[in-house]
């Protein structure tokens, strides 16, 4: 950078050298010159100058004047006097003539003397100079004067060239937001002419609808109020004690069986289950439970995971001690198996009022993630092992078709079985008329289809009833 700025210094000096020529420099072709070549096509120092070395040719003016012809510049010359003849001789002033003389002599001298020119021209002189005294005053107050008048006048044209400048901005301004104006007025009369006629029947149809549902809300509020004339009682009012589940009520001194308010987890809001506390020492919370066919169990995937059914009913003791057909919801099952070691015991009841169970010292569902997987392990009781081992009167493939463990749980909105996944007709849900880990397909179905009378081989697992303990 510092070598490209000398350079640059170096030719501006020599371009300034040569600007300071008058003269042009005589043709110098097929003459070597300092930083160019023979030909001529390097630019010299002059960088302004053309290109080429040839001299530019002379244009004369269209019109000449001539030359003057006309005239002298000398007077003509006397003529002298011939030889013989007198030589006329000059007029001579007269002294006090005043340099005045006449052209005939016998005229005599007419001119005043010298002494009485030179007094009036006196006279006059005083005069005038007392004339011009008393002017000057007057011409420098009008000096004065006409330079305040000169530059009130500039003053005044800069203002009136600065008043029109600001005259011609604000016009250009005012036509610019007069075209602003102009645009906001279309865009405001199309708005008032077709989008808020359109608005204002939209919001019409919906004050319409609300004047609707605000009747409606009165109608309903009026029958409340009649219906509410006499003081309303709680069919099935909640016991006080209250815990994370159904042992931990039983420990809470809640050791009679009916419908409490648990909290497994403080993040999650509390909700109604029926707990056991006579069976096997209590502690057992119901998550499952069929006594009439009352609540159809075949449902969809969302009312298995919210839950559904009666939890109780009271039957005139004053509290909620009786369990209705209900299924506790997966989401809720799933949050308090995964809380810690859960037991489960499942009890049936055929139509001759034989008794069986099964129950599991581990029991766990998983989230919905991985679609509520059943896991247990620990079988004891009489009713079989059909969770771990699937159904005993089957062997070898079919018989392990029908194991429950570790499958996921299907209903007939979402099938999960192993019955030819994808084919809509071949659904253990739609077939047997329930939600359950089926597999291809069961060897016990507690939700499924309630059979009343005991007329079908499954009648023994019509009434049933799942409690799990939570320790």
């Amino acid at each position: 950078m510092r070598k490209l700025l000398l350079l640059y210094l170096c030719v501006y000096a020599g371009w300034a050298a040569d600007d300071d020529d008058d003269y042009d420099n005589e043709d110098t072709d097929g003459i070597n010159v300092p930083g160019g070549n023979a030909t001529g096509s390097s630019v010299d120092a002059r960088g302004h100058r053309p290109l080429t070395r040839d001299r530019e040719t002379y244009n004369p003016a269209r019109y000449v004047p001539p030359p003057i012809n006309t005239g002298g510049r000398y007077r003509a010359r006397p003529t002298q006097t011939p030889v013989g003849q007198p030589a006329s001789q000059d007029k001579m002033e007269q002294p006090d003539a005043g340099g005045c003389t006449h052209a005939s002599e016998e005229m005599g001298v007419l001119c005043p003397n010298g002494c009485e020119l030179k007094t009036s021209l006196l006279k006059q002189e005083r005069s005038v100079k007392l004339s011009i005294n008393e002017l000057k005053p007057q011409v420098d107050d009008l000096s004065r004067s006409s330079n305040n008048i000169y530059n009130y006048v500039n003053s005044m044209s800069n203002s009136l060239r600065e008043r029109q400048r600001i005259g011609t901005d604000n016009s250009r301004v005012v036509s610019q937001y007069t075209d602003q104006v102009e645009e906001q007025h279309v865009y405001i009369k199309e708005v008032v002419d077709t989008i808020f006629p359109s608005n204002i029947r939209v919001l019409q149809g919906v004050l319409d609808k609300i004047r609707l549902k605000i009747q409606r809300l009165e109608k309903a509020l009026q029958t409340q109020k009649e219906d509410c004339k006499e003081p309303c009682k709680t069919k099935c009012p909640i016991p006080v004690v209250s815990g994370k589940e159904c042992e931990d009520i039983f420990r809470r001194g809640g050791k009679d069986s009916e419908m409490y308010l648990i909290q497994p987890d403080a993040a999650t809001r509390p909700f109604r289950v029926f707990c056991d506390q006579t069976s096997q020492d209590g502690g057992w919370l119901l998550i499952q439970n069929r006594l009439d066919g009352s609540v159809d169990f075949g449902r969809r995937w969302d009312e298995y995971r919210r839950g559904f059914g009666n939890i109780a009913f009271d039957v005139g003791k004053g509290h909620c001690e009786t369990p209705g057909e209900y299924w506790l919801g997966n989401d809720r099952i799933s949050q308090l198996t995964k809380m810690g070691p859960t037991e489960v015991l499942i009890e049936m009841q055929d139509w001759t009022g034989a008794k069986v169970y099964a129950q599991y010292r581990q029991f766990t569902i998983q989230s919905e993630t991985s679609s509520y997987v059943l896991a247990v392990d620990g079988y004891s009781g009489n009713a079989g092992n059909g969770l771990l081992e699937g159904a005993m009167q089957l062997f070898g493939v079919n018989r392990t078709m029908t194991i429950h463990n570790g499958m996921m749980f299907s209903t007939f909105d979402r099938d999960n079985d192993n019955w030819v996944p994808g084919d809509p007709s071949k659904q253990c849900s739609r077939e047997d008329g329930g939600g359950w880990w089926y597999n291809r397909c069961h060897s016990a179905n507690p939700n499924g289809r309630y059979y009343i009378g005991g007329h079908t081989i499954a009648t023994w697992l019509s009434t049933a009833q799942m409690t799990a303990w939570c320790g």
